[in-house]
């Protein structure tokens, strides 16, 4: 599929898995890259697994393209924030097998998603803007604040608390932590569980249930342009 995001599919099941340098960069290519794949899962109508390289997910946006200027860094954003809706309504289950480190970005893929499993470890899980000087989108908050449990949405948020794998269960972007040699098995169990269950009623579901949520987040989106641009 590209070399950002590999696509491999077995069995009624896409894994794709993040391969952007040692700190997986969400970059506009990988952005790209995520939808091409995303597109290819639907038409082969897969349940789809998420995955990055041992000991990280991804360590969020590219700074490189997030420093480069304001245009940039809204066009990256705006297609990012539209990646999580994506994701969020995504036809299919969307597993995220999490091998370490989520941050910023990273973690926002683990909150756009339907089962997330991590890794035990010394990770760090969460959403660091505010430790690096970035006010928080309005994408970003409204995310959080419907997938988080209440007292870690602000403590992540605005106090920019990390959360190691166990805590982040607890905060809410975690559902399941497992040894790291686990993790390959653990999310094809939950994908092949996922496979039994009827694909129209969980499209639905999952569009009734986060009506209000996609709704928000699409007036977000156009108040981040306006407000970043």
């Amino acid at each position: 599929m590209s070399e950002l995001i590999s696509y491999h599919l077995e069995d009624g099941i896409a894994t794709l898995t993040l391969n952007n340098g040692k700190v997986n960069a969400i970059s506009p290519d990988v952005i790209a890259a995520f939808n091409a794949a995303l597109d290819q899962a639907v038409t082969d109508r897969a349940i789809v697994i998420i995955t990055g390289q041992p000991g990280i997910l991804s360590g969020g946006y590219d700074l490189k393209v997030m420093t480069a200027g304001p245009k940039e860094a809204v066009s990256l954003v705006t297609a990012g924030s539209t990646l999580a809706r994506r994701l969020l309504s995504h036809p299919f289950p969307v597993i995220v097998a999490c091998p370490g480190h989520a941050v910023a970005k990273g973690a926002f893929i683990l909150l756009s998603a339907d089962y997330r499993i991590g890794v035990d470890g010394p990770f760090s899980i969460g959403l660091n803007e505010v430790q690096i000087g970035m006010t928080m989108h309005h994408a970003g908050i409204e995310l959080a604040r419907d997938r988080l449990r209440r007292s870690a949405f602000h403590r992540s948020v605005i106090n920019g608390e990390m959360f190691d794998p166990k805590s982040a269960v607890d905060a809410g972007f975690l559902d399941k932590v497992v040894a790291a040699e686990e993790l390959q098995g653990a999310a094809l169990a939950a994908a092949r569980q996922l496979k039994k269950i009827n694909m129209t009623a969980h499209k639905n579901t999952k569009l009734k249930v986060r009506k209000a949520l996609l709704e928000t987040l699409d007036n977000a989106i156009i108040l981040d342009q306006e407000h970043l641009g």
